[in-house]
């Protein structure tokens, strides 16, 4: 790490506030202002042949954020006061915010209460529809450019672009892919069509969704599966993903996120009246912070090694977490009741017909058959607790208002459980089973059978 600099241009360095790849903020201060600034410095380094294209484009860029901020006077937008490029570095002086962004509250573990969700992005509303007044579109709303301090106090920054000095045109996929971070842009902004203030508003539905479910609205493996989610794909429903939310936000959430952009919010004040309207129904009060100590559990399980942290806080969520004392019956064969258990501490013994089938215990499923048989949805064996059981009760019904990927990681470990157990039942019956046809006749094992055609 590079030793911190006293001075750059007439600003007196105070300390470092952060760093990215390229670029590093320091808290400064200079004689022309009564308050410390946030100094953003950028040293161009050596670029090789694309210094030139570089170098103009960062300028190019200093120049728009300069004539942007001299448009946007809001409580709720942060102040640009300087700019400065030489041939050797760059750097913007910006008001200082002692606060973080709200990447920070967007895993389910630290999602804010309801209620102050609402207030920041009523905020953010306000301050994209005075941007808007003044013809300026933002075009990167995203977790990491709306800041927030301790008192909900929120400043929108990056406004222009100004500031994304770090991103370079060659390497960065907001300049590959127009302007924007993927996961939050609009279906117009993804097929590089004109935008619009109504691109904000998408994309602040997003962080909106983000902030209530710990989740993005479109998940997906690669970039092409995300872009074709955007443009074609229904959100799923947020009071279904957190059942804290009411259902009024449901449809606030489907106006910001509408693909046709002649039926989604306007303009900023439009979004923030419907959540105004909202948060008055929020019961402030009912607010119950998540347990980070069960997820903590069900992390160090082998049943949920493939789960990523955000479907472990949706399982929580949508599954019921149950005790029960030893020689407690938990399924009966024949019963068509669908729902099934894992084992968190404890045994259960399975056994079919009054005969014990088998023994098991935490990390293990049971009672998945009536769920897996698409045709009758009985169960195949009987499930009694052997001691004290804690177990995690999945309900088919709650499970298929989940989110796709919990929905398909649910049947992808189920699938592979019982193929594993189908397995090892094989193996314990081929113990006291006669010989093989092959070990019969003395056939090499490599022969290879003949098939008959039908």
């Amino acid at each position: 790490m590079s030793a911190i600099p006293e001075r750059i241009g007439k600003y007196r360095i105070i300390r470092e506030l952060g760093r990215g790849a390229t670029a590093v903020v320091y808290l400064a201060e200079c004689a022309d202002y009564p308050e410390p600034v946030a100094l953003k410095h950028v040293r161009f380094g050596d670029r090789g042949r694309d210094e030139a294209k570089w170098s103009r484009r960062l300028i190019k860029l200093l120049r728009a954020e300069q004539a942007v901020s001299q448009r946007l006077d809001h409580p709720n937008i942060i102040r640009i006061f300087d700019a400065s490029v030489d041939t050797e570095q760059a750097y913007v002086v910006m008001e200082y915010f002692a606060g973080g962004s709200l990447e920070r509250y967007c895993g389910f573990q630290n999602l804010l209460p309801i209620h102050r969700t609402i207030g920041i992005i009523f905020k953010c509303c306000m301050a994209l529809d005075h941007a808007y007044r003044q013809g300026i579109v933002h075009r990167d709303i995203k977790p990491a450019n709306i800041l927030v301090d301790e008192h909900d106090n929120v400043k929108i920054t990056d406004f222009g672009l100004a500031l994304n000095i770090k991103k370079k045109l060659d390497t960065d996929s907001t300049f590959i892919m127009g302007v924007g971070s993927p996961a939050y842009m609009s279906p117009e902004q993804v097929k590089a069509y004109p935008l619009n203030q109504k691109t904000d508003l998408y994309s602040l539905g997003v962080v909106l969704f983000h902030m209530l479910t710990g989740r993005l609205p479109f998940r997906a493996s690669n970039p092409a599966q995300l872009v074709y989610k955007i443009i074609n794909a229904d959100p799923p429903s947020v009071s279904q993903l957190n059942p804290d939310v009411p259902e009024q936000m449901d449809a606030v959430i489907r106006k910001a996120l509408e693909k046709d952009l002649y039926s989604r919010y306007r303009n900023g004040a439009e979004f923030a009246k419907d959540l105004a309207a909202v948060r008055y129904r929020v019961l402030d009060e009912h607010y119950v912070p998540p347990d980070a100590a069960r997820f903590s559990q069900l992390r160090r399980m082998a049943f949920f090694t493939e789960f990523e942290d955000v479907d472990l806080w949706e399982v929580l969520r949508t599954c019921s977490w149950r005790e029960v004392d030893e020689e407690v019956a938990l399924m009966r064969e024949g019963d068509s009741d669908q729902r099934f258990g894992i084992v968190l501490e404890g045994r259960v013994e399975l056994s079919i017909q009054g005969r014990r089938v088998m023994e098991l215990g935490p990390g293990e499923v049971f009672g998945v058959q009536a769920w897996l048989d698409q045709l009758e949805h009985r169960h195949m064996l009987s499930a009694v607790s052997l001691e004290r059981l804690s177990y995690l009760e999945v309900n088919p019904a709650a499970l298929a208002l989940a989110s796709d990927e919990l929905q398909e990681r649910f049947r992808r470990q189920v699938a592979t459980a019982m193929v594993r157990r189908l397995g090892a039942v094989s193996a314990q019956l081929a113990e006291h089973a006669p010989a093989a046809v092959r070990a019969r006749r003395g056939l090499p094992m490599n022969h290879d059978l003949q098939l008959l055609d039908s």
